[in-house]
């Protein structure tokens, strides 16, 4: 039976000898929302996950930030980050697959490269105003857009994908579709769609259990669904290794079963079939001797 095209797409990108790297936006979510596919293709293929946002910062904390600190029962942000970085390649490791924490600062306490003037003296009481997105809610870190604040923030995602991918290398990058707006998300995909890789993106879980994709954006690349359902079972036992997130992302304790969703180009089967020919023109090359 004939593999379905984002199968084929992700088996010719292994067999093909070139890089695939998985940008994540924060310490879970390339498990999150690409768990199972990682680890059918970790047991086939050198696999990289790039993890961007993965420090936080000293005290004093804005109110959005506080809350999520009492969601995750922690008291020091800086320790509950290191305390991440150590769940998140405990699980990487278990499904045989690289990892790189980039050390971008989560935007939950990205502050402003240069305070604004006179605000000094009343940062310390109102943090809010030296933070590039001074709450989580729609109006700053969800609304769908990043900040022009985090100019260097990308240049620097964006170099992360030169490094691990550089662009006589092909390859692909998956990335994150952006689902519920986070601008740390928007950030990560954005920076795969500046950086004239071969791209996938992948819907964000669990937040597009309750959140729609970017109609804008996907129609703008004419993005069709295929969903991947290949080794679930273990999926939820992987996610409860990030322990200090479970329960606040999960609050009822259950973790849905959900088929990952990625998205090709609605083109689908041309521009797939396109990706797969000089694929296999790039393996072809390979096994030629022509760098």
């Amino acid at each position: 039976m004939a593999d379905d095209p984002l199968t084929a797409f992700v088996r010719t990108v292994l067999d093909s000898d070139v890089p695939m790297i998985v940008l994540s936006p924060h310490l879970d979510d390339a498990v999150l929302s690409c768990g199972a596919l990682l680890g059918w293709a970790g047991r086939r293929a050198p696999v990289t996950v790039a993890t961007l946002f993965t420090e936080a910062a000293p005290p004093p904390y804005t109110l959005s930030a506080r809350r999520y600190l009492r969601r995750t029962r922690a008291d020091d942000a800086e320790e509950l980050f290191a305390d991440r970085r150590e769940e998140d390649r405990q699980v990487l490791e278990l499904l045989g697959v690289d990892w790189r924490h980039v050390g971008l600062v989560d935007g939950l306490f990205r502050r402003l490269p240069r305070a604004r003037p006179g605000v000094g003296r009343l940062a310390p009481l109102l943090p809010e105003l030296a933070h590039v997105y001074p709450t989580c809610r729609r109006l700053h870190l969800s609304r769908g857009r990043v900040s022009a604040h985090d100019a260097e923030t990308l240049r620097v995602a964006g170099e992360t994908i030169e490094a691990l991918l550089p662009a006589r290398s092909g390859g692909l990058v998956l990335a994150p579709l952006g689902v519920g707006g986070h601008a740390d998300h928007v950030l990560a995909r954005t920076a795969a769609e500046r950086s004239g890789r071969r791209v996938v993106y992948y819907s964000d879980f669990p937040y597009d259990q309750t959140a729609a994709a970017d109609a804008e954006f996907t129609g703008r690349h004419r993005l069709m669904a295929r969903a991947w359902d290949r080794d679930l079972d273990r999926k939820a036992e992987l996610i409860r290794g990030y322990r200090t997130q479970t329960d606040a992302l999960f609050p009822e304790g259950r973790i849905p079963r959900a088929p990952e969703v990625y998205l090709l180009p609605a083109a689908g089967d041309t521009a797939v079939s396109r990706d797969l020919a000089r694929l296999r023109g790039t393996r072809a090359r390979t096994a030629g001797g022509v760098p």
